[in-house]
């Protein structure tokens, strides 16, 4: 079985919809989305204020968490998700060298073997 580096085959298969979603998807998991989107949600924060208290809580809610939280949040898992891929590149890495060691070893044992083959035929 040979060893596959799983981050490359994911990247190549797909599709161009996948691509368009994950260039969206690191877009909006950024931080400067979630500036952007702060500094969007503050310009009506003065109406909230003046709207009362069940404004002010429904601005917070609807508005500043739901706008700033998930980019905050997507960035958090952007971040997770490139450790994990670079966990995988590394374990790539080191299988690929284990592989190539195996396959000396497997021939150095065969090697034994028909050195023994031959010390213990008359």
């Amino acid at each position: 079985m040979a060893v596959r580096d799983v981050n490359t085959e994911h990247r190549e298969l797909l599709t161009l919809q996948e691509k368009i979603a994950l260039t969206i998807t690191k877009a909006v998991g950024s931080m400067y989305c979630a500036y952007i989107f702060a500094a969007i949600a503050l310009i009506s924060l003065p109406d909230a204020l003046h709207g009362g208290r069940a404004t002010t809580v429904a601005w917070v809610a609807q508005t500043f968490l739901q706008l700033v939280l998930l980019s905050i949040i997507m960035v958090g898992q952007n971040v997770s998700s490139k450790h994990s891929e670079l966990r995988a590149s590394a374990d790539y890495e080191v299988n690929l060298k284990a592989e190539k060691e195996i396959k000396e070893i497997k021939l150095r044992l065969a090697e034994i073997q028909k050195l023994l083959e031959l010390k213990t035929t008359p």
